[in-house]
């Protein structure tokens, strides 16, 4: 998993999972992974279904149509320490603190989802990443996810 310092955005505050998408997306689209209408195709998928994971981490990734928009594989990292909401409804309430954007050529992106599912499936996990400091200190703790 190659992700850069530039990928990632620390200390986040937002209203809704809909601005924490945009986030994540607008990095993949300022790296060159992606066109912008790819950030629009992560938002829908969403909608279609919930990219919350559970274990406070959200994996938005772009539509089968979207698809199209990608330049190169890419992963994004939003920490938004005070969370963001991503339920459906008011009933249940599924706190975000730490959104990954996806970008995959070529099923790339099964891969990516898989490592950090798989890294994100222990929650200890997910509070250091959510409590990381600076960048270095995210890619390090990633970096466990390729071993």
């Amino acid at each position: 998993m190659d992700l850069q310092k530039n990928m990632i955005k620390l200390n986040q505050h937002v209203a809704t999972k809909e601005e924490a998408i945009r986030l994540a997306g607008q990095l993949l689209v300022e790296n060159g992974n992606v066109e912008s209408e790819y950030v629009e195709s992560m938002i829908a998928r969403n909608n279609d279904v919930s990219t919350y994971m559970g274990n406070f981490i959200a994996i938005p990734h772009g539509t089968e149509n979207g698809k199209k928009f990608i330049k190169k594989t890419g992963i994004s990292v939003v920490q938004i320490p005070m969370g963001v909401d991503f339920s459906e409804d008011k009933l249940n309430e599924n706190v975000v603190t730490v959104v990954f954007g996806i970008a995959g050529l070529n099923g790339e992106h099964l891969s990516l989802l898989s490592q950090i599912a798989l890294f994100c499936s222990d929650v200890n996990n997910v509070v250091k990443l959510a409590d990381a400091q600076d960048e270095q200190e995210i890619i390090n703790l990633l970096k466990e996810v390729d071993k």
